[in-house]
C-alpha cells in the first residue's frame, strides 16, 4: 500500500514569523526556496574572498547607478526568497529599507559556488529565470569559469554562455561595467 504524504510549504510571511518567534535563530544559515527552508552551505575563505572582490569592484565601477547588495534576500515569489551572493539592483531612494527587492527591481544576481554548483545552477538558477530576473551569473570556483544566463522564461534561460579567465564580462544592464574574469578568481589576467 502506497502512503501519500502532503508537504507543508512555507510562505515568505511564515518564514519571517519563524524568525520572529525564535524557530529560526539569527545564526541559522538558511533561505526559503519553493516553500522549503533550506540550509545554505558553509562559506569557504575562497568563496568569501571572491564575494568580497566582486562586491568591491562592482560598487567601484557602478557607483550610485545601482545598488550592489551582498548576501541579501531577493523575494522571487510568495514561496521563494533566496539570498544570492550578490545582486545588482535598480537604484531606489530608500536603498531597499522598505522592502526586499523583487525580480523587477533586479538587474543581475550572482551566485559564487565552491561545492554548490549543481544546486545553484539547477535549483536557484531555474527559480531566478522563472521569476524573471534578467541575468544570472554562476561563478564556479572549481573550474574558474563564470556561467552567464540571460533571457529568462518560465522554462529556464533562453541564452547561456561561459566566460573564461582570458575574457572580460559585463552585465547586460550596465555594459560599460567590465570585469576581468581572471581577476574574479584572483588570477592575473593573461593579455590577449
Amino acid at each position: 500500500m502506497a502512503i501519500s504524504l502532503t508537504k507543508r510549504l512555507f510562505t515568505v510571511a511564515d518564514y519571517y514569523r519563524m524568525a520572529a518567534t525564535g524557530i529560526l535563530s539569527p545564526d541559522d544559515r538558511v533561505e526559503l526556496l519553493e516553500g522549503e527552508v533550506v540550509e545554505m552551505t558553509p562559506i569557504s575563505s575562497r568563496h568569501a574572498g571572491c564575494v568580497n572582490y566582486l562586491g568591491r569592484e562592482l560598487q567601484r565601477l557602478i557607483g550610485s547607478r545601482a545598488v550592489v547588495a551582498i548576501q541579501n534576500p531577493v523575494q522571487l515569489s510568495d514561496l521563494s526568497e533566496p539570498q544570492p551572493d550578490l545582486s545588482v539592483l535598480k537604484p531606489r531612494p530608500d536603498l531597499y529599507r522598505e522592502s526586499h527587492p523583487r525580480p523587477e527591481d533586479t538587474w543581475l544576481v550572482i551566485e559564487v559556488a565552491d561545492t554548490s554548483v549543481e544546486t545553484d545552477r539547477t535549483v536557484k538558477g531555474f527559480l531566478y529565470a522563472r521569476a524573471g530576473v534578467p541575468e544570472f551569473w554562476l561563478v564556479d570556483l572549481s573550474s574558474a569559469t563564470i556561467e552567464v544566463y540571460r533571457n529568462p522564461g518560465e522554462g529556464g534561460w533562453a541564452e547561456g554562455s561561459l566566460a573564461r579567465s582570458s575574457e572580460r564580462l559585463s552585465p547586460a544592464a550596465l555594459p560599460d561595467v567590465g570585469l576581468d574574469v581572471a581577476e574574479v578568481f584572483g588570477e592575473t589576467r593573461v593579455p590577449d
